[in-house]
């Protein structure tokens, strides 16, 4: 093996590696993988269900009512749906939300297997939702752990917003 050999492959080497660690720093700061694991948020996501989650977007954005979010609560990831945004009052009565005194249609809910007792941010102690803080549910209400347990979110446990369902491939689908 010659100089000129040796010279060629520590190029090829070295380009190898740039993309690398390009690759790398997209799925540490851009995008993510994230599987859905457990029931909270049939029927729009089932369990084992893998989406792909942009990072980058609440920085630039703010997080927007139904926004599919993956949060990281007690050191794991959940994949959840923002109810209330900061400034509203928001309860739960008779399987609808109400946001400020107006019921709020979610045509993503199974109403005919939803029958979960009533709340309201009152509950956790807030006349309306503070800045940078969010309520999140599960879509099955009936089996999710979710802000009614464990209070409301700030905007720094948002991971990212669920983009796109890439598993199943016969259920691609972007959000």
């Amino acid at each position: 093996m010659d100089f000129r050999d040796i010279s060629e492959f520590l190029k090829d080497t070295f380009k190898y590696i740039i993309v690398v660690v390009i690759v790398l720093l997209l799925f540490i700061f851009v995008v993510g993988l994230q599987q859905v694991v457990g029931p909270s948020m049939n029927p729009t996501l089932e369990e084992g269900n893998i989406l792909i989650v942009n990072k980058l977007l609440y920085r630039f954005k703010e997080v927007g009512r139904n926004d599919i979010v993956v949060i990281m609560q007690d050191e794991k990831y959940m994949v959840k749906r923002v109810v209330g945004l900061p400034g509203e009052h928001i309860y739960y009565k008779d399987d609808y939300v109400y946001v400020n005194g107006e019921k709020f249609e979610e045509p993503f809910i199974d109403k005919n297997n939803v029958h979960t007792n009533n709340f309201s941010i009152d509950d956790l102690g807030y006349d309306v939702i503070p800045k940078d803080m969010y309520l999140v549910l599960g879509d099955n209400r009936e089996n999710s752990l979710d802000s009614r347990d464990y209070g409301l979110i700030n905007k720094k446990e948002i991971v990212g917003k669920a983009w796109m369902r890439i598993w199943p491939f016969n259920m691609m689908k972007m959000y």
